[in-house]
């Protein structure tokens, strides 16, 4: 993690060391507290962004993910690997749906402001609400 508002040379705060696989993605939890990563290792992890420290890790998916995404109210967790999407109760780690659409891999995951809508893109050339 970067400190952003930094005049330090090297504003680097922390390396968050867990995934045994290469990161392909990450995202605050809308308290700025949690941090969200997704791996080619099937896993979602969630970290404690003040100690650096993993608070759980679960097995996502059945192949490397691609995107991760926290609704506004950060009940939910969106992510996607392949050509579908999942959410995710945050608190229970449990798989609420599935979403199927996509004819290829999903590359990028979003929450509309109001929590109501997922917006996803990829490979495919199509974005969908």
């Amino acid at each position: 993690m970067w400190q952003v508002a930094s005049e330090k040379l090297n504003p680097e705060v922390q390396t968050l060391v867990g995934h045994e696989g290469r990161v392909w993605a990450i995202a605050f939890h809308p308290n700025g507290q949690i941090l969200a990563s997704c791996s080619e290792d099937y896993t979602i992890r969630l970290w404690d962004v003040a100690t650096g420290n993993w608070l759980c890790v679960w097995q996502a998916h059945d192949r490397w993910l691609r995107s991760v995404a926290f609704s506004p109210d950060g009940q939910l967790l969106a992510s996607s690997c392949d050509n579908t999407i999942k959410l995710w109760d945050v608190k229970t780690q449990e798989c609420l749906q599935t979403l199927r659409g996509h004819r290829q891999t999903v590359t990028a995951i979003a929450f509309s402001p109001n929590g109501q809508q997922l917006a996803s893109s990829s490979f495919d050339r199509t974005v969908k609400l």
